[in-house]
């Protein structure tokens, strides 16, 4: 069994951070951060915790960047047209310089102030920073590992207050930045000779936004309407040089225009050569005459940029809108510009947004998306797209305004996951929730694609497939619900004579019965899932039973409880006594081994057990509480190596070939055991994130006092509060109290195909797979056997020796490119060929080429051969085949669900072309 498992995705949150669980607030500091597009459009970066989700909109996919903050992130910015470099920052001003392309981090350094706004330059060259009350301007790095690549390129300075908003001009030679204070202020990035910075005032509150207009949509404007006598248009007089936008909290619009003084051409130019020849001796005092060799070639050609086109001009404003008559309703949280197309998008506190068209600020499209704050929005460069975020709800949505439709709508579980559940088939993964909802996932991509009708009123405590089409919960209402996949809908409802609340839960193979195991009173019901119908109640246990499972082969149910015992029970004998394995803890889990004849138990104090089913001794004990134990939490008074008492696994699983056993519980550590040896194969932790409780094993003593430790993550008050003032009161109290989440993980599970294994945590739902794409794994390797000779063969049309060759070095495009080069009707005599101890390889591969091949029926054509040559022989041996057989099952059941899909949606637009034919040979 292979160990290399990495963390491929995280579903379950597709934006915001993680919620104390029972609350309703968010976590420490964190009010969500900003949604970036990349260049092309397609792709969408959404911060979740301290790591980033990318979405993939064109192939409806997702994926986690291999990176973590050390904190919940606050800022993201990705570089323009090339999308090299993603700078990360997280709510203590921690930053990361990444190679986006490759996942790879570059650099680490430390901002002095908390950043509240990043964003690159239109060329790429550099990136402004919010800086307190001014903006720092740095040089943007190289993809290339460097000893210290940040290198400060200026500070800018004149803002009373603390700066929300900063933007570029489009020639990137001009940056525009609001603040709290009311106020907008114009610098020149380079030296300008005669160039003083302007402020722009006129709003009564603070700047949520400030955007420059395209400088190709200005000079087109200024060359239509204005002539060299004078203006037109405008109560601003003079040559129209710049506009700009700024948006405050109260809803309102003001456009601004700079204009200068219409000279004439030769004073024109010779004030322009004069500037440029001034400049190059500002440019040699102030340092940067080697930085700006290019710019000033380019000046020279084209004699000025914007910065220039400012010197004596002078601001003004022109027009001033506002989004709402009420503005004490709602108020502007966030805005997104495109220069390109003149689109203004506005995100409101009460899940409004509107789209807008700018100089006229008409308004295009406005829709209610939430009922909570947007906190932040973005546009895409082709202006189709529109992404939102709402923090609080851990919303995120795309909207195409064109259409008016939803392309991706993604929210997890308002309190938190706690359960989950693979299908049959692996595609499926089945998650509950805290909120009492059922959410379902498709393993592949990592979006839920539905959600069943809330019919539970407490928390979701166990999920289980009774098969491929229909899933049980159970939950603290005291209810257990069984859903029907094909509708969507809650068909059947079971429920105990005593009102009680259900902790735990398991359904037979056949999918006939469903037992139920409850807190108080301590006892197990039993239902048939057909009739409904209360058939047994099984009592014996003196306290609440913490785990159910059923026999993989017979039909007796094991039962777990915190009175210390483990019961086997024989459903289908009346009167029959349980068989009892006592041990000398409360019991938290338990799992039967694949093949039935061995069961594990794991207590409070990190001990699993292992027992034979069929006598009832004891075979092997493994003491997990040193493995697990780590984590020290803010409140505690002792260190983690002291503080081990709490530690413990609350959910096992056993591998499909029952050799190795996964474990996690109530730690930041998920494990792995081989149970013959009893030694811990491998440990990974779920979150590096310091944003939670218990992840540091020592806490900075510099931040313990007297009265314990102090909070380093306190609100920073740059976030706004749009909770309601009550009258008469000076403050706003929602009453909600903020508190740390403590990373835990609640359930771990293998995926039936063997490739991956899930874990349920605070932060979602943490899907680690096989990298099988860096690992050389080579089998009977002989000198003989080389790429080189497996080309020759293919080329000679010895396709089975090519294969077989392939298959001993292991490599999965050497793999590939033999079976896609095989000729159709040479499949049957090439899988003949297959020794028997290729079978499980050669199944695997096909599973993995055909997931995203678009020849669906040449691959079908293998499988086919491969299950009529050997299927007699992996049937009989199907314990050593299941997993290399489920994972291709799964991806054939896949694609077939495209198909269908599309084949579907085209029916009538195909019955429709038939009948124009047919209409058509008629005449």
């Amino acid at each position: 069994m292979k160990f290399n498992y990495k963390l491929q995705r995280l579903c379950g949150a597709s934006y915001g951070t993680p919620a104390a669980t029972g609350s309703g607030v968010l976590s420490s500091s964190s009010k969500g951060s900003n949604i970036v597009f990349t260049s092309d459009g397609n792709n969408v970066l959404s911060p979740v915790g301290n790591r980033i989700q990318v979405l993939d909109l064109l192939h409806h996919s997702c994926r986690t960047l291999p990176i973590e903050a050390r904190s919940n992130i606050r800022r993201i910015a990705l570089s323009q047209n090339d999308d090299r470099l993603l700078i990360v920052v997280d709510v203590n001003s921690y930053a990361m310089l990444i190679n986006y392309h490759r996942g790879v981090i570059l650099h680490r350094f430390k901002f002095k102030r908390t950043v509240r706004v990043m964003k690159f330059s239109p060329d790429g060259s550099k990136f402004a920073v919010s800086f307190g009350k001014g903006v720092q301007v740095w040089n943007t790095p190289g993809i290339r590992r460097e000893f210290a690549p940040m290198v400060l390129h200026r500070k800018y300075t004149g803002l009373v207050g603390d700066v929300t908003t900063v933007d570029w001009s489009s020639d990137s030679t001009v940056l525009l930045a609001g603040g709290k204070d009311c106020q907008a202020r114009v610098w020149t990035v380079d030296t300008v000779k005669d160039y003083e910075p302007w402020t722009l005032i006129g709003h009564k509150k603070p700047l949520v936004g400030v955007h420059f207009e395209d400088r190709e949509k200005t000079l087109a404007e200024r060359h239509q309407f204005f002539t060299d006598s004078g203006n037109t248009g405008s109560t601003l007089a003079g040559k129209l040089v710049a506009r700009c936008y700024t948006v405050s909290e109260d809803g309102a619009i003001c456009t601004r225009e700079c204009r200068k003084e219409v000279e004439n051409k030769d004073g024109d130019n010779k004030s322009s050569l004069d500037s440029l020849m001034g400049n190059d001796a500002v440019d040699f005092f102030s340092g940067s005459s080697g930085v700006n060799a290019t710019k000033k070639a380019n000046a020279q050609d084209n004699l000025t940029d914007q910065a220039h086109e400012l010197v004596k001009g002078r601001w003004g404003t022109t027009s001033r809108h506002y989004f709402s008559s009420n503005s004490n309703s709602q108020s502007v949280v966030s805005t997104s510009y495109s220069s390109t197309h003149s689109l203004l998008v506005v995100g409101f506190s009460n899940g409004l947004f509107g789209l807008y068209e700018l100089p006229s600020v008409s308004n295009i499209h406005t829709l209610s998306l939430s009922h909570s704050t947007i906190g932040t929005v973005s546009i895409n460069p082709s202006a189709e797209w529109l992404a939102f975020g709402c923090p609080k709800t851990q919303q995120l949505l795309i909207w195409e305004w064109r259409s008016e439709s939803y392309i991706l709508k993604q929210s997890g579980h308002a309190y938190g996951m706690r359960c989950l559940a693979y299908s049959p088939d692996g595609i499926v993964v089945a998650t509950g929730g805290e909120d009492g909802t059922v959410k379902m996932w498709n393993s592949h991509s990592g979006f839920c694609y539905v959600t069943l009708p809330k019919s539970h009123t407490a928390a979701v405590t166990a999920v289980e497939f009774a098969n491929s089409t229909v899933v049980l919960s159970a939950s603290l209402d005291g209810t257990v619900r069984a859903h029907d996949l094909h509708r969507y809908r809650n068909f059947k409802t079971y429920t105990s004579d005593i009102p009680c609340q259900f902790i735990s839960m398991a359904v037979d193979k056949s999918g006939e019965v469903v037992c139920a195991g409850s807190a108080e009173p301590f006892r197990v019901c039993v239902w048939s899932v057909q009739t409904g119908k209360l058939t047994d109640v099984l009592t014996g246990h003196v306290g609440p039973i913490s785990a159910l499972e059923f026999h993989p082969v017979r039909g007796t149910l094991a039962s777990a409880s915190w009175d210390g015992t483990v019961k086997v029970w024989d459903l289908y004998k009346s009167n029959s006594v349980p068989e009892t394995f006592e041990n000398s803890a409360d019991v938290v889990c338990l799992a039967f081994r694949p093949d039935g004849n061995e069961i594990c138990t794991g207590t409070i104090r990190g001990l699993l057990r292992f027992w034979n089913v069929e006598d009832g001794n004891l075979i092997c004990e493994i003491d997990g509480q040193k493995d697990i134990k780590g984590g020290r939490k803010f409140n505690d008074r002792m260190t983690a190596d002291n503080n081990s008492s709490s530690r413990y696994f609350t959910s096992i699983a056993y591998s499909a070939d029952g050799t190795c056993l996964l474990a996690g519980g109530n730690s930041k550590y998920v494990c792995i055991y081989e149970i013959s040896q009893q030694i811990l194969l491998k440990k990974f932790q779920v979150s590096f994130n310091r944003s939670l409780d218990g992840v540091l094993d020592e806490l900075n003593s510099k931040n313990l006092a007297d009265g314990g430790a102090v909070d380093d993550e306190h609100d920073s008050a740059d976030e706004n509060d749009f909770s309601p003032h009550l009258p008469g009161a000076q403050r706003a109290d929602d009453g909600s109290r903020k508190s740390r989440v403590e990373v835990l993980t609640m359930q771990v599970a293998f995926s039936p195909t063997g490739r991956e294994w899930s874990t349920v945590s605070t932060e979602g739902l943490h899907v680690y797979s096989l990298d099988d794409d860096m690992i050389f794994d080579p089998l009977a390797l002989t000198e003989a056997v080389t790429p080189a000779a497996v080309q020759t063969n293919l080329r000679e049309g010895k396709y089975g020796m090519a294969l077989l060759m392939s298959l001993h070095l292991n490599e999965f495009a050497l793999v590939k490119s033999v079976i896609e080069d095989t000729p159709y009707e040479s499949i049957g005599l090439v899988v003949k060929s297959i020794g028997r101890q290729h079978l499980g390889q050669l199944t695997q591969f096909l599973s993995k080429c055909m997931e995203d091949s678009p020849h669906v029926e040449y691959y079908l054509q293998w499988c086919l051969e491969l299950l009529q040559t050997h299927g007699v022989y992996m049937e009989k041996n199907r314990g050593k085949y299941l997993r290399s057989f489920r994972a291709l099952f799964r991806v054939v059941q896949s694609r077939y669900t495209d198909l269908k899909t599309i084949c579907d949606d085209n029916k009538y637009s195909l019955q429709f072309l038939e009948s124009q034919a047919n209409l058509l040979l008629g005449e």
